[in-house]
């Protein structure tokens, strides 16, 4: 559990050094390995504040199971995605700019780069909006995600919402989703991106997955 809590503490780091979150928005979650248990941040706590032992312990419900500082305001939703996901062992939530612009739309970021055949699969969808504070924003990522491949759903007015089979891998796909995100519109200045055929998106995705380095990801 230290070292769990150790290294959520640096993911939360890598948000900011990757220009994800601004002052205490955001946050990263992870289940606890043979428990029904989750690590998530705390409410409101600078980033620059946090530690291994700030790191919130909560159960399945998001209640948490020790005295201390609250968690984060979205503990329910990643809760509920743990309890519907079991495949799941890592939630990232940020507002990243690009990301939570076209979030901001309810557009879906296209699948016109290598790189998002690559990590999602094909497109990035968008899910319903949802108020903060409950279980809705955790079951509108689990229905939209349902059926895709992407590990990113954009939640519609709100931001964006990444999950794992670790942390680390929840984080990653954030960095990636505002990287593709700020490309395809970049692109979408210069005229209409093309979108990448199915086939190929198909065997793109393959190949990182299961070929691309070392077998550890």
């Amino acid at each position: 559990m230290i070292e769990l809590r150790q290294q959520l503490a640096d993911l939360h780091q890598l948000l900011v050094t990757s220009g994800l979150v601004v002052w205490t928005a955001g946050n990263v979650s992870a289940r606890v390995p043979g428990e029904d248990l989750l690590l998530i941040k705390p409410s409101g706590v600078p980033y620059e504040d946090l530690t291994a032992e700030s790191m919130v312990l909560c159960d399945l419900d998001g209640k948490p199971v020790q005295d201390g500082l609250k968690p984060s305001s979205d503990v329910y939703a990643h809760a509920y995605v743990y309890r519907q996901r079991p495949d799941v062992s890592g939630v990232v939530h940020t507002h990243s700019t690009y990301a939570t612009a076209w979030a901001a739309r309810g557009e879906p970021i296209p699948c016109v780069l290598t790189a998002m055949a690559d990590e999602f699969g094909g497109e990035i969808p968008v899910g319903p909006f949802a108020l903060i504070g409950g279980d809705d924003i955790g079951r509108g990522i689990v229905a939209t995600l349902a059926g895709h491949r992407s590990p990113a759903v954009l939640m519609r007015n709100h931001g964006v919402f990444t999950i794992g089979r670790t942390a680390r891998e929840a984080v990653k796909a954030a960095v990636m989703c505002e990287d593709v995100a700020r490309t395809v519109h970049i692109s979408r200045q210069l005229g209409t991106p093309d979108k990448i055929a199915p086939d190929d998106v198909d065997r793109l995705y393959d190949r990182y997955q299961n070929v691309y380095g070392q077998g550890v990801r």
